[in-house]
């Protein structure tokens, strides 16, 4: 009765498992494969968020032009035409551009309505700043210069989140590898022990404590399937990849055997994304500084106008509708105007105590950015080291468990050990083959953060092979 249930329980796992690779077979055909390359790619290219910092960017960069078109003049033309009494054409008023004096002054109250029309240009230019429009170009050339760097830092961080999410998906991938040789080493177990069970050999109950071994490997497995597909939707998210998790294969998992080969020597750190943001930060403030320095100068504008009248009163108070209607009477003029903000002193000169602080400021987050970095770029040196040495150990620990559990697998066989010391052999060996694949990630991921610390990527990607 106990054997039947056994090999019934045993088509069963192995119709579901047959079904579990069809059903996987089928995922892969059409699937999208993934290197760590690409992943950074479609980072950089396809994510809304970034395409959003980048358009920021390029709003910031049309500043500079409209601070240097500045130097343009300005000219300003505009008509207007009425039809009002006799008493308003004279001193006829309309919001606006022109404030039109179309004809004599009225004797007396006369409400006939009589027409009247005006036209004028208006031509501005302040062709000199006394240094004012260069600061402003200045202002907007390091508001632009901040903005480009805040995406490429933004751009730096999202990219490692990617890798960092990539080398966690090859991790799982290694560790359902693992588990699924545990599946079979149970499952070649179970098939002896029913054997032996049959023959006398064996007592049941190890086919039993097998059973339960393999149900617990099984779930095991399905939970690390569960892992991976979370982390695979993360990757999707930060890629912007469209469609499932079950559409994506990573291509690059032999990070999960082997190790990298990379210098661990510092760099400047000057060219880190981070660093070139706080610098980018300090421009803006002291051109902001530099800008408030020159508001308390004088300003020179240069202006002319053009402006033809007509009215339908002449001179003589005789009204001649058709006059209202053409422009009979013209003028112009120019000149010149400086001003100078005499009370404005006190309020430029807190202004410029307010940039100066703000300058103090910057200066002081670049400092903290630059002992930051400095010791991540050392504790990151020391990591990778040390890594190294942990996953060079954690390989001779996983070959040791290996040999142990297939000396243990032949003594059982031969009825020397009982079922205890075969299946504590064969978990020390699960645990040692995935501390052996957590280790080598392990130091994948040191040298990411290494790369990090160096503010360059290629560091890490290079190393692939």
């Amino acid at each position: 009765m106990m054997k039947s249930f056994f090999c019934s329980y045993y088509r069963f796992l192995t119709l579901t498992v047959s079904m579990w690779a069809i059903t996987t077979l089928q995922h892969a055909i059409g699937q999208q494969v993934l290197s760590v390359r690409d992943v950074l790619s479609l980072v950089q290219s396809q994510q809304p968020q970034l395409a959003g910092y980048k358009e920021q960017a390029n709003a910031a960069g049309f500043n500079v032009k409209i601070a240097k078109n500045t130097i343009m003049p300005e000219v300003t033309a505009g008509y207007q035409a009425g039809y009002a009494t006799y008493n308003n054409i004279t001193g006829m008023s309309y919001p606006g551009l022109i404030l039109p004096i179309s004809g004599p002054p009225s004797s007396g109250n006369v409400y006939g309505p009589v027409p009247g029309t005006a036209l004028g240009a208006m031509v501005k230019w302040n062709p000199l700043t006394f240094g004012q429009r260069q600061a402003a170009v200045e202002k907007a050339a390091a508001e632009y210069k901040l903005a480009s760097s805040f995406y490429n830092d933004v751009l730096f961080r999202q990219q490692y989140m990617a890798i960092a999410t990539y080398l966690n998906a090859v991790y799982l991938q290694q560790l359902m590898e693992s588990y699924k040789a545990n599946i079979t080493r149970t499952r070649a177990g179970l098939e002896q022990s029913l054997v032996y069970a049959a023959e006398g050999l064996r007592p049941g109950i190890d086919t039993t404590q097998f059973q339960a071994a393999l149900a617990q490997a099984e779930t095991e497995l399905l939970n690390t399937q569960r892992q991976y597909y979370a982390e695979l939707t993360e990757l999707s998210r930060i890629a912007a990849i469209p469609g499932t998790p079950d559409n994506i294969r990573l291509s690059d998992t032999l990070l999960a055997t082997q190790l990298p080969v990379a210098k661990t020597d510092t760099v400047n750190m000057t060219d880190h994304p981070l660093f070139r943001y706080y610098e980018a930060k300090k421009a803006v403030s002291e051109a902001s500084l530099k800008e408030v320095q020159r508001l308390w100068r004088p300003k020179l504008d240069i202006w002319a106008n053009a402006y033809a009248r007509g009215s339908g009163v002449a001179a003589d108070g005789t009204v001649d509708k058709a006059n209202g209607w053409s422009l009979t009477r013209k003028n112009y003029g120019a000149g010149i105007q400086v001003s100078f903000p005499i009370l404005q002193f006190t309020q430029v000169n807190l202004q410029k105590k307010q940039r100066q602080a703000s300058v103090k400021a910057a200066t002081a987050e670049m400092g903290q950015v630059t002992l930051n970095l400095q010791k991540q770029q050392e504790t990151a040196q020391f990591n990778y080291r040390q890594n190294l040495l942990i996953a060079r150990q954690s390989a001779v620990q996983s070959q040791a468990a290996r040999y142990a559990y297939d000396g243990l697998t032949l003594s059982y066989q031969s009825g020397l050990i009982d079922f205890t010391r075969l299946i504590q052999g064969q978990y020390d060996l699960l645990k040692a083959e995935t501390n052996e694949a957590g280790a080598l990630l392990q130091v994948w991921r040191a040298l990411l953060d290494l790369s990090i610390a160096n503010g360059n990527l290629d560091e890490f990607t290079g190393s692939i092979k």
